[in-house]
């Protein structure tokens, strides 16, 4: 056994199964009075919501997949009507890729200082936060959850390599937030400014937004020494699931209802097969998403583990389905894309290709053309709707697509 944010977390099977059925209960109740989303959910499938009773109930009702989400709200803004709460109570509003705006209510909205807590953050930890802080939530869903605990934390975002290397020493850093090539990143800056590690406290990090292959895991503790923690975020969700100390797959959070589901009926799959992730927030009634589709795959496991937490696992991220590939952190969308290549009419057709070079993503835009691109120009285009840099845009001679290509083309290898 080990120590919990929450005793709940080691609850008896029984005892968390009658706990989960009554949140759902209450959360459907609650969706269907406040959401006129879900209302017309539960009458286009047909079903009367006094009938879900427990999770098995939920395979009646179809999946709201996370692309669907750019239509409905243009349709019904800001929300697509999926508000529980009367829109002025809400504290934020956030844009992300998509573009999709997602919620948040007040403090612990993303419910994430148990995923903290589980990868050893405490009191007096000072936290680096490399978290974007700007339109998207990622950087204050890191703030929801250390400062529960009794951590500091120092609000870094995106870029500034030398300055956040600096800052390990500086600031006597011991907890790091963020996507795990970033903390590679600095790290590595860290050295070449002979910031070693006897110059360092860091010594733990919780990461997300990426994929953390074992080998980068291994190359963080045994290099930097730095202890990494994975945890499954989403904006639209908070914390889905949670790696302890064992690190033997991510521990499903007790505030949400995660089915693993088959592609094409959207019913749950065995034990150990690949399915969507999709989720019922149970524990987030200002934004009550049922059968919530996250385009994410893996794979779910119900066997105890030694840590003592009950709860099921994700013991594998199998990669994404849709058309959006999350590259450092962010979904690109193909859509998106095309808005932008439009508004250069020489550029006859395009393709992102995002790759991997050492633990860093690299993300390029291909274009066959019909006359002279001015490519720096595409370049910022992109990276001012996309939310990321494109590390170059290659003109390749016509036909070198094939009739039926990817516009994102994922061709990443994880160890």
């Amino acid at each position: 056994m080990t120590a919990f944010y929450d005793p709940g977390e080691a609850a008896p099977p029984a005892e968390r199964a009658a706990r989960e059925a009554a949140a759902l209960r209450a959360l459907v109740a609650h969706a269907v009075a406040n959401a006129p989303a879900a209302r017309r959910l539960f009458e286009r499938a047909g079903v009367d919501p006094s009938s879900i009773r427990e999770r098995g109930d939920l395979a009646a009702l179809p999946i709201t997949r996370k692309e669907d989400l750019p239509e409905l709200q243009r349709a019904e803004p800001p929300l697509g009507g999926w508000q529980g709460m009367p829109i002025e109570q809400y504290r934020y509003l956030f844009l992300s890729p998509g573009p999709i705006m997602e919620p948040a209510a007040g403090p612990g909205y993303w419910r994430t200082a148990r995923a903290f807590f589980a990868a050893g953050f405490r009191a007096g930890d000072i936290v680096l936060n490399t978290f974007a802080y700007h339109l998207t939530p990622a950087g204050h869903m890191g703030d929801d959850g250390v400062h529960p605990l009794g951590g500091i934390v120092i609000p870094g975002g995106v870029g500034n390599t030398e300055t956040q290397a600096r800052l390990l020493e500086q600031a006597g850093v011991t907890g790091f937030f963020g996507i795990p090539s970033f903390l590679v990143a600095i790290l590595e800056k860290a050295e070449e400014l002979g910031i070693g590690r006897e110059r360092r406290r860091l010594s733990r990090a919780l990461v997300s937004g990426e994929m953390f292959p074992e080998s980068l895991r291994a190359r963080l503790r045994d290099e930097f020494g730095v202890e990494a923690y994975q945890a499954y975020l989403t904006a639209d969700l908070g914390l889905v699931a949670f790696e302890c100390a064992v690190r033997q797959g991510m521990h499903i959070a007790d505030d949400i209802l995660v089915e693993v589901v088959d592609l094409e009926t959207g019913r749950p799959v065995p034990e150990g097969e690949v399915g969507q992730v999709v989720a019922t927030a149970i524990g987030a009634p200002a934004y009550p998403l049922i059968r919530f589709g996250t385009g994410d795959l893996s794979v779910v496991s119900h066997a105890p583990c030694p840590c003592g937490r009950t709860s099921s696992r994700l013991v594998r991220m199998a990669g994404r389905v849709g058309d959006a590939v999350k590259v450092r952190g962010l979904f690109v969308h193909a859509k998106e894309a095309d808005g932008v290549v439009a508004e250069f009419p020489a550029v006859a057709r395009y393709r992102l290709v995002v790759t991997r070079k050492g633990h860093q993503d690299i993300l390029t835009c291909e274009i066959e053309t019909r006359g002279p691109v001015d490519e720096q120009a595409l370049a910022a285009r992109l990276r001012d709707v996309l939310k990321l840099r494109v590390d170059a845009v290659v003109v390749v001679p016509p036909g070198t697509f094939p009739e039926r290509y990817k516009r994102l083309d994922d061709r990443r290898v994880w160890s």
